[in-house]
């Protein structure tokens, strides 16, 4: 892929920062009802806490996942790099045993003396780091801070073919105000996202575009990291579209 073209993508966080995070919570849905489902989730798959009774939930978001943690009987250390997001998971956990901070899913390792059973990245955040490298330290750092026993709960979505044609545009979302549709760009490694939204205002429809790179992650890469690491695989799953690893500390 055109490295000149990756480097007219913005980061991650400036994805978020200056476009994504405005509309974020309307294109995830309703709020409720995607932390009920995740609460009964949890329930199905018996992940309850049963030790420590502390999460850590990476890549938060506005607190889909940190919500049902909280209402299953864990104490919530809710991290994520965007503040608005931060902000608006506050309210939607106001109550509850959620602590919000803003930081970056690569600096878990700090957050050992945390005791955490269980650490939770969810919806597609793994695919913001840079590199295989730092998805290697990544679960390497999970592995440090978890205890014998400690549960690591992962999705991502994977791209297992590279897209043609009309097939590189998603409708992702839309109603009588605003329409989001986003363009795919694969490369082996990596692929560019680009999300374009159509906002209508008084002065009639608006287009907002940004783009931004994510790295391309697979089951079978992943699940040899998490072995490699001493952690061993108890369940793969498929959880809206994304997929599901959950694996514990030997």
């Amino acid at each position: 892929m055109n490295q000149t073209f990756f480097e007219m993508t913005k980061t991650v966080k400036e994805h978020y920062d200056t476009h994504l995070a405005a509309f974020y919570s309307w294109m995830a849905g309703d709020f409720e009802t995607a932390s009920i489902k995740f609460l009964n989730y949890l329930n199905e798959k018996q992940l309850g806490p049963v030790a420590s009774k502390v999460a850590i939930d990476l890549g938060c978001g506005h607190g889909i996942q940190s919500k049902a943690l909280a209402q299953s009987g864990y104490t919530v250390t809710a991290i994520d790099f965007n503040r608005h997001l931060l902000n608006e998971l506050r309210n939607n956990c106001n109550g509850l045993a959620v602590s919000a901070l803003e930081d970056d899913l690569k600096s878990i390792k700090k957050y050992k003396h945390k005791n955490p059973e269980l650490i939770l990245c969810w919806g597609d955040t793994l695919s913001h780091l840079d590199s295989l490298n730092d998805l290697e330290n990544f679960v390497d750092d999970c592995c440090d801070i978890l205890p014998s026993g400690g549960k690591l709960l992962l999705s991502f979505r994977e791209y297992p073919e590279t897209l043609h044609g009309d097939k590189r545009f998603i409708p992702v979302k839309s109603d009588e105000n605003r329409i989001l549709t986003c363009f795919l760009e694969l490369s082996p490694v990596q692929l560019i996202v680009t999300d374009m939204l159509y906002e209508k205002t008084e002065n009639g429809w608006q287009q907002k575009i940004s783009s931004y790179h994510k790295l391309r992650l697979s089951s079978p890469e992943l699940i040899e990291m998490l072995e490699n690491n001493k952690l061993t695989l108890l369940f793969e799953d498929s959880y809206n579209g994304m997929t599901c690893l959950f694996a514990v500390k030997d």
